[in-house]
């Protein structure tokens, strides 16, 4: 079997991602977008089959979005818009996500060879195919330079050179144990089963349900035209791995614990498994990364590790591109700095969520059963909770990639990036105002500078603009064109949807400096912050920096 191909364009890879996963293929989407050479290899011969991760949510989708690959995904997920959580025949918990401030109001379910499908096709439109078969065996460092020992299907040994190495080969990961950093954590001495399989009942279908009984934990996703995945903590005795769950024991176990008739039929995929939850203390040793399930797994609960992968990876791809082109290296220090915190958080809320899932006895009872349906009753609490598990509260605030003056409302340095309908008054293409939304103009191969003002008042303000607009047109010759300029107003006929003053603020006229993963790196008034804020873009970003030097 040919082990796959990847155009360099002439040039030597500079980047081996080792594993094809979701999350090295979203790596290695983003370094094609900056033009980086590098290969993507995984060890199996054949990419992954069934469903596994099945949860997409809201900001992987928008993210998604900014890269051209959303529809097909809506086109063959599922959304769920709702979920539910029961004690018996008592609901305690309701969380609906119609209310995200997202074009994406829902929990997608999609298998993940759908997810692996989509972006390894939007890999090929950039010329590069994941090289299978291909294994990494050991690495070495020498000073600016990774050399790579690899074997392929055939036996055949190489020896390859690279300036850095990505490792997103999972759970077990080859590059983890090579660089001997430890994977601490524990694992839940509770076993489970998972199945995927057909689902007859009279509950809606778009959304999912988890099940809380003495008899144990029993949580159904569903996956449309009737499938469903099934999660349940194993009933006494059942020890994870052997033989996979059968179609009887996974009828028994619901009609345990569901009180409500379900009829289940045609298995699919099913296995046993018990739950880890472990993290590495460095997503970064030299010249060599950690994303994705090499840096942390944890419990399925909320539907993160996917998402919390993918999102890594795009973290990280633009930092690298920069870097390679000269950036200053502390620039890569940020990737930790930034995803290491929210990487603890996720396995400390998917633990708690288990933990509490499977309760069954004294004060966590009471407090599951009674409280916690009291807070989430609460419009603020159950509002956090639908943005929490969407992860459209995921923010760099407190990250060093942050440029933030206080201005009249609006999301801040280090938040998301929300969408808006404006009218465009100048910008890459030219002169040519029009309606657009923010995720069509926003290019993540690149950084976006939205320049917001009153509606027509472009003639006037446009030559007080311009020493603030040619600085940054220089800054973004020296990144090699990586940054793309917009002018732009509130939309005086909305088609509907967003409005700019939503998401940022009153004040005109005023700057957001997008990142090319989708978040706020600086803002404030183009007259008062704007020098400062290139100091900090040239700072951070700029080719050729020194400390207390610019150099041209």
């Amino acid at each position: 079997m040919p082990t796959g191909s990847v155009r360099t364009d002439g040039k030597r890879p500079k980047v081996l991602i080792v594993g094809a996963g979701p999350t090295g293929l979203a790596a290695a989407l983003c370094l094609a977008r900056w033009r980086l050479p590098f290969r993507l290899i995984d060890k199996s011969i054949e990419p992954v089959k069934g469903s596994r991760a099945i949860g997409l949510q809201a900001r992987t989708l928008e993210l998604f979005e900014q890269h051209r690959i959303v529809d097909a995904l809506l086109a063959a997920g599922h959304r769920g818009h709702a979920g539910n959580v029961m004690a018996g025949t008592r609901r305690i918990i309701r969380l609906d996500f119609d209310p995200l401030d997202s074009r994406y109001p829902f929990l997608l379910f999609a298998e993940q060879s759908v997810t692996e499908r989509v972006l390894t096709e939007a890999l090929a439109a950039f010329g590069h195919t994941p090289e299978r078969g291909v294994e990494l065996v050991d690495f070495d460092t020498h000073g600016e330079t990774v050399t790579a020992n690899l074997r392929h299907l055939d036996g055949r040994g190489e020896r390859l050179e690279v300036a850095w190495i990505i490792g997103t080969d999972g759970a077990h990961s080859t590059v983890r144990h090579r660089l001997g950093i430890a994977f601490e954590g524990e694992t839940l001495e509770q076993s489970f089963v998972l199945a995927d399989l057909h689902v007859e009942w009279d509950l809606p279908e778009d959304e999912f349900h988890i099940f809380l009984s003495p008899e144990g934990l029993s949580a159904i996703f569903p996956l449309g035209g009737g499938r469903y995945r099934l999660i349940a903590d194993a009933p006494d005795g059942a020890a994870s791995g052997g033989e996979p769950p059968t179609l009887d024991e996974c009828q028994a176990i619901m009609a345990a614990r569901v009180r409500h008739p379900a009829k289940l039929s045609s298995l699919g995929w099913s296995s046993r498994f018990r739950i880890n939850s472990r993290m590495v203390s460095a997503l970064r040793s030299g010249r060599v990364l950690l994303a994705g399930d090499a840096a942390h797994v944890h419990s399925p609960a909320g539907a993160q590790g996917m998402n919390t992968g993918i999102q890594e990876a795009m973290n990280l791809a633009w930092k690298l591109a920069l870097v390679q082109r000269g950036a200053p290296g502390k620039l890569l220090d940020s990737y930790h700095a930034e995803r290491h915190p929210i990487e603890r958080d996720v396995l400390r809320q998917t633990a708690f969520v288990t933990h509490m899932g499977t309760v069954d006895r004294g004060w966590l009872l009471t407090l599951r059963d009674r409280l916690v349906p009291l807070l989430t009753a609460l419009g603020p609490m159950r509002n956090a909770a639908r943005r929490g598990i969407s992860e459209l509260s995921v923010h760099y605030r407190r990250g060093p990639l942050c440029f933030e003056r206080l201005l009249d409302g609006g999301a801040q340095a280090g938040d998301r990036a929300p969408d808006a309908y404006v009218e465009v008054l100048d910008g890459p293409l030219g002169k040519v105002p029009s309606h657009a939304r923010l995720f069509d103009l926003h290019d993540p191969g690149s950084f976006s500078l939205f320049v917001l003002l009153e509606p027509g008042t472009y003639s006037m303000e446009g030559k007080a603009l311009l020493p603030f607009l040619d600085s940054f047109r220089s800054l973004s010759e020296k990144m090699g064109g990586a940054i793309r300029i917009w002018l732009v107003a509130d939309a005086l006929r909305p088609i509907g949807g967003p409005q700019l003053s939503d998401g940022y603020g009153q004040t005109r006229p005023v700057f957001f400096l997008w990142r090319p993963d989708g978040y706020i790196a600086a803002r404030g008034r183009p007259a008062a912050d704007g020098a400062e804020c290139l100091v900090f873009c040239t700072k951070w970003f700029s080719p050729g920096y020194v400390a207390g030097l610019v150099r041209a």
